[in-house]
């Protein structure tokens, strides 16, 4: 993330003379980056607060993809174009959790509170609350969460189960 940053932070430097041997700092650290995290993440994709990358590895992101808030990745993501010469990544709401190996292509739109099953490929739009599962994707409505037991035995505290009472 700190060559990430570093590369985004480059592009604030007005005249392009000052700027060129950051460009050039950033052009050697990102391979090495590359090399040492196995995630690729060029500076010009656009992420949002709190991005977060779990179990990295084998992380392939295009340099025009975007992403919301809170999204999370896991190893062996893939999210790019879908072919040679055609443009257009995928843009990805806010709080969408992507599975181990999923791969998001094409310019497609995933919607907010949205989980990417592991190993899924999506490759058309993903609507906000649901799942996406399965090679080619199928995208399923995601069942609403039971509101909290009230009245519970416990405080829900480590090692508790809750009881109806």
């Amino acid at each position: 993330m700190a060559v990430y940053r570093f590369g985004r932070w480059r592009y604030s430097i007005g005249p392009r003379v000052l700027r060129l041997p950051f460009s050039f700092l950033y052009k050697l650290l990102k391979p090495l980056s590359e090399i040492l995290t196995g995630i690729e993440l060029p500076c010009e994709a656009t992420i949002g607060r709190r991005f977060r990358i779990d179990h990295f590895g084998g992380i392939i992101i295009s340099g025009d993809a975007k992403f919301g808030d809170d999204c999370i990745l896991r190893n062996g993501v893939t999210v790019g174009l879908r072919s040679t010469g055609e443009r257009g990544s995928p843009v990805i709401g806010d709080r969408v959790d992507i599975g181990a190996g999923a791969k998001l292509l094409g310019h497609i739109r995933i919607g907010n509170d949205v989980a990417i099953g592991a190993n899924a490929v999506v490759l058309t739009d993903v609507p906000s609350n649901s799942i996406a599962v399965g090679i080619p994707a199928r995208v399923l409505p995601r069942k609403p969460r039971p509101p909290s037991a009230t009245g519970t035995a416990d405080a829900g505290g480590v090692g508790s189960k809750e009881v109806q009472v």
